[in-house]
């Protein structure tokens, strides 16, 4: 069974989509290619454990196994040594990206304490990165389980070759921007 956001894509989008842009090729109008969901973890050179702890949310939060980074670089002013792990990461692709993006969109962010949408600035290629400040939004982490505090980049990877079919297509999806005729 397919996932309920793909189904529309699929149904409805992919055709707004190649409407609005004239695109004749079915394989060329964008879409939605990965999620990648990230935590750089504070406090990650002092304690070992906060990276371990940190991974096995991102795993609750996404339903597959966070992945630990690694630093590339020492720095001395913050006591990084090479290969220190600092961080987690995971990267969604078909079904549960789908599924992961649904429960963003219609379950997560709503939660999120006086939200009036998010931020609509794309990074020039057509992608969407989106910083949410802490892990106990998710439905999926208890709060009696949560031992501290952690925020995340999730990044929406599209094949859209330009921010205007890259943000139509996340608009299309249900991403809540921030309406662009309210800005001050």
């Amino acid at each position: 069974m397919a996932a309920r956001l793909q189904e529309k894509y699929d149904s409805e989008v992919r055709g707004k989509l190649s409407e609005a842009f004239d695109i004749k090729n079915a394989h060329a109008v964008p879409r939605l290619e990965k999620i990648v969901v990230n935590m750089g973890v504070k406090g990650a050179v002092e304690s070992k454990s906060k990276v371990e702890t940190a991974a096995r949310d991102l795993g609750t939060i996404t339903g597959q196994k966070a992945t630990i980074r690694n630093a590339k670089k020492s720095i001395a002013g913050f006591k990084l040594r090479e290969g220190m792990p600092i961080g987690c990461a995971v990267t969604l692709r078909r079904d549960r990206m789908w599924e992961f993006a649904d429960r963003l969109i219609s379950v997560v962010l709503p939660r999120i304490r006086d939200f009036r949408g998010v931020k609509d600035k794309l990074d020039g290629r057509g992608n969407y990165t989106l910083g949410l400040s802490e892990q106990s939004i998710f439905p999926e982490i208890p709060f009696d389980r949560i031992e501290f505090q952690q925020g995340m980049d999730i990044t929406f990877v599209t094949s859209a070759g330009t921010d205007e079919q890259g943000y139509m297509l996340l608009k299309e999806l249900g991403m809540p921007f921030v309406d662009r005729s309210k800005k001050d």
